[in-house]
């Protein structure tokens, strides 16, 4: 073989490997950009959810002020099932809105220099806070049907005052509870949790996992390609 067929191999060989050192570069530069702006994308869906969050904090301790104003009135006068059934509905609504405060902290920390399972783990979360604000929500269903009973009202009251009170607490505990222990991811894809949690409080945090698995999912390609 002559010396100039030798050089031109080594040359081909010097230029295959610069070739392929620059599509290792060019993708993982591409790589960098596409986790770049799924954060972007994730940071943009999770802000969505800051202005219904802040109106229901506001709203909430609104309700709260008032709620409070009544369990005072509910006190001074004596009224034993309105006083229990405000303290138990005002109770829920602090501890409601105190998993809102946190979530609007979880939701500000996103950042995009963070890595995606930071990411993830901070969208676990927020996933968990909200189905925990639903369920304590939901307690409060039965005190609805018990703030405005008196003890007149029991011990004066005619048989239909039972025949009708009773059931309808009974089942408004037992809906209550129902929906407490049900209320879970494992059963995201039923159409009452969909109906519940349909809307600004659910959506975009989906959107995120969504998102941020396709890049999960792209990151184990690429690793058994090189592979």
């Amino acid at each position: 073989m002559s010396n100039s067929k030798i050089m031109e191999d080594k040359e081909l060989i010097n230029l295959w490997k610069a070739y392929d050192k620059k599509l290792e570069e060019t993708l993982s530069i591409n790589k960098k950009n596409a986790e770049e702006i799924t954060k972007l994308k994730v940071q943009s869906f999770l802000s969505s959810m800051k202005p219904i969050k802040v109106f229901t904090i506001i709203i909430g301790i609104l309700w709260i002020l008032f709620v409070d104003g009544v369990i005072f009135i509910a006190y001074q006068a004596g009224g034993i099932f309105l006083l229990i059934s405000a303290l138990i509905q005002v109770i829920l609504t602090k501890l409601a809105i105190g998993i809102y405060i946190y979530q609007l902290v979880l939701i500000n920390a996103v950042n995009i220099n963070d890595s995606i399972l930071a990411t993830q783990e901070k969208i676990a979360r927020l996933k968990s806070s909200t189905i925990w604000i639903a369920r304590l929500l939901f307690l409060q269903i039965p005190v609805w049907n018990t703030f405005y009973w008196t003890e007149r009202m029991w011990t004066n009251g005619n048989i239909w005052v039972y025949m009708i009170h009773i059931p309808l607490t009974a089942a408004f505990i037992y809906l209550a509870f129902w929906l407490f222990f049900n209320i879970n991811y494992e059963n995201r894809d039923k159409k009452w949790f969909q109906l519940i949690f349909n809307g600004k409080e659910w959506t975009p945090m989906m959107k995120s996992m969504e998102v941020l698995a396709q890049i999960e999912e792209y990151k184990v390609e690429e690793e058994i390609i090189a592979g």
